[in-house]
């Protein structure tokens, strides 16, 4: 994901910050890839930089200060920031004076690799952004900053976020940071550090005020939300688990939208499903990663549940909420990935059912336990291949879903226009299947209910009731 964050929703936010028109502040663009996480961290960020002085800008050729806020995920999300960086070279020639950042994942993957291209001056980690405005301030030709310190502590839980979505509807909260999974695939522990959870009183304040800036939903996040886990650092019996976060955030408002990412399937738990099935404003989907539907595979992933395992938490989110959306994600062609172990991910996803899902050949990441242990034997081609008959496969599955909509009525949030048609909106049902349907003289922010017409894979075409 590829984000040039325009700055006209600045006057939603909850903070009491000067104009962004004020021409004697210094210009800051930032640019955000990746996951969710990553678009909360740059709201993060954009409210440390505006109380130290700066104002957003949506043009780069503007701008003193030019953040990109990176992912390391996989492969191809850092070739695309190393084609950035070029760009950014050209905004140094054209002006001289330019500082070029790179914060987030990659910054603390590759640390000062990335000062070699003499391009970048600032290099920081995710838990470094409160030092971005002295380490600005250090820069200089001959200087360049980096701060690349995990924490075991930092949450930015009393930091406000500046809100950069244009829609003024639906904003992303992080209610924990890092992961101690270790998945042998992954390097997100190696770029995000061990996991912390955050406050939750400074959560649910969170969420209050989105509500009372006219904010319909929250999307709760975490690398792996079910082992949220507050330890009342006072009174050991106040300990806050996240099924209990899930209802304090519920119980702000009816007509707030609750909604989280991601579970992990060897952590959801029964608390969380029925906790999900008592408030109707908590919304019914579950974004579950399998990523394979081999035991083999699993095992050697260090995912630590298995298929069984995987699918008797489907049977039991689905036996509480029959309505509620699943999805997940897959990875083809790990490493040792056999024909045999292609069909159980198939067979898998045939038995789950999945509405969507995020699909990926897998990309080796140098540090991370795969990349030490286990060889990246499994051909280019057949790793294409397999993906493409999980594709196909998930495309079936996802018309199939959406045609058993067809005929129901659902009360959507409406999140924005719709870019086929201005005359449109669209929305998504409680289980985050895109409804379109005619404005009506309804609005961003309304809640509207809807018949489904007519469907496609990816979205159902409706009419107001």
């Amino acid at each position: 994901m590829h984000l040039h964050i325009n700055p006209d929703n600045a006057g939603r936010t909850m903070k009491n910050i000067r104009p962004i028109s004020d021409e004697k502040r210094p210009k800051v663009y930032i640019e955000t890839y990746g996951c969710q996480m990553n678009v909360n961290d740059s709201e993060v960020i954009l409210s440390i930089l505006q109380d130290a002085g700066y104002a957003l800008t949506e043009s780069i050729s503007d701008a003193s200060v030019i953040l990109a806020n990176t992912c390391s995920i996989r492969d191809n999300a850092e070739q695309r920031i190393w084609g950035r960086i070029e760009q950014f070279r050209l905004q140094k020639e054209k002006r001289g004076n330019v500082i070029v950042g790179i914060v987030g994942c990659m910054a603390e993957r590759l640390k000062d690799k990335l000062l070699d291209s003499h391009v970048v001056d600032l290099v920081a980690g995710p838990d470094t952004y409160r030092t971005l405005p002295e380490l600005i301030r250090a820069i200089t030709p001959d200087s360049p900053q980096i701060n690349v310190r995990l924490s075991h502590e930092e949450t930015y839980a009393d930091i406000t976020p500046v809100r950069m979505d244009k829609n003024g509807v639906s904003a992303y909260i992080s209610i924990m940071r890092g992961c101690n999974n270790v998945c042998s695939y992954c390097i997100v522990p190696y770029t995000r550090g061990v996991e912390r959870s955050r406050d939750p009183q400074s959560i649910v304040r969170e969420a209050e005020e989105l509500f009372a800036n006219g904010y319909r939903e929250v999307n709760l996040l975490g690398q792996n939300v079910d082992s949220y886990l507050w330890k009342d650092p006072v009174t050991a019996d106040r300990d806050v688990n996240f099924a209990q976060l899930l209802e304090m955030v519920a119980k702000i408002s009816p007509d707030l939208r609750v909604r989280f990412s991601t579970s992990h399937p060897k952590d959801i738990s029964d608390e969380v499903i029925y906790t999900m099935a008592m408030y109707g404003n908590i919304c019914r989907h579950i974004h579950l990663p399998v990523q394979s539907g081999s035991n083999a595979m699993l095992e050697k992933m260090r995912r630590k549940y298995t298929r069984e395992w995987y699918l008797e938490r489907v049977r039991k989110i689905r036996s509480v909420m029959p309505d509620c959306g699943l999805t997940t994600d897959i990875i083809a062609g790990f490493c040792g990935e056999t024909q045999q172990d292609h069909l159980d991910t198939l067979s898998l996803m045939e038995e789950a059912a999945f509405d969507s899902a995020f699909m990926f050949q897998y990309s080796e990441r140098p540090g991370t336990l795969a990349a030490r242990k286990y060889p990246d034997d499994v051909p280019e081609a057949v790793k294409t291949a397999r993906l493409n008959e999980i594709i196909a496969l998930q495309n079936r599955l996802s018309r199939e879903s959406n045609e058993k909509e067809i005929g129901k009525t659902f009360r959507v949030l409406a999140e924005g226009i719709s870019k086929k048609n201005s005359g449109e909106l669209f929305g998504r049902t409680s289980s985050n299947k895109v409804c379109v349907f005619p404005a009506g003289g309804h609005k961003t922010g309304d809640y509207v209910e809807v018949e489904v017409l007519s469907c496609t894979s990816a979205t159902l075409i409706s009419k107001l009731v």
